[in-house]
């Protein structure tokens, strides 16, 4: 078995978008797509890929501005997943409004994440943590097989996410980070939703706001 995760930075605040397969199958789950995600979906035709869903992290609006273009491309729509918590913000367009911003969020999500939940793309698992903080809803995606997390916007390299948003909770966010992150082994490869990769051993030694 084999799980891989492909990055992509797309839109004006360089989000990362990913691409997460099943290197046996050819299934493939796009996961926080944003603006200019045709060129994920391109990338999947060339490879001959099939895309089963998308996962969110949490539902601002940069990391769901490309949901209609990847849950559209083929028919039907392919169902979006969300934890619960993120459904307010999420119908208030990710809060794109606020920064003057205009997205269309696509098909409502129609597959909810809780906590332990395990998901499936062809023979890979990955599990599902509630890791509030940045928003209420917001979920990590941890694949204990091959060693990485998808941690949206919850921790970064050198960083971790604000929580000066409405839902935001500086305490929660610490409690996620440090209960469902910083116990993953250090070897852990940690995909943020900006900026570069990074591994739990390097954030535990090196991050300035975990100290």
């Amino acid at each position: 078995m084999s799980t891989i995760c492909i990055p992509f930075v797309l839109g004006p605040l360089e989000n990362n978008t990913y691409l997460v397969l099943d290197t046996e199958t050819g299934e493939a789950v796009v996961v926080d797509p944003s603006y200019d995600s045709e060129i994920v979906l391109t990338e999947i035709q060339q490879q001959g890929w099939r895309l089963t869903q998308i996962w969110l992290t949490h539902a601002h609006f940069d990391h769901i501005a490309g949901v209609k273009t990847i849950a559209t491309s083929v028919e039907p729509a392919i169902p979006v997943g969300l934890h619960p918590g993120d459904l307010v913000l999420w119908k208030q367009n990710g809060g794109a409004p606020s920064f003057g911003m205009k997205i269309d969020r696509g098909p409502e999500p129609s597959i909810f994440f809780a906590h332990s939940q395990i998901l499936h793309i062809g023979n890979s698992t990955l599990e599902v943590r509630h890791t509030p903080g940045h928003t209420r809803g917001h979920v990590s995606f941890v694949c204990h097989s091959a060693g990485f997390a998808l941690c949206g916007d919850l921790i970064f390299n050198g960083s971790v996410g604000r929580t000066d948003l409405p839902g935001g909770d500086s305490n929660a966010l610490m409690n996620s980070i440090h209960s469902q992150i910083l116990t993953l082994p250090p070897t852990t490869r940690l995909y943020s939703g900006h900026g570069l990769e990074t591994t739990v051993g390097e954030e535990i030694r090196t991050n300035p706001f975990l100290k």
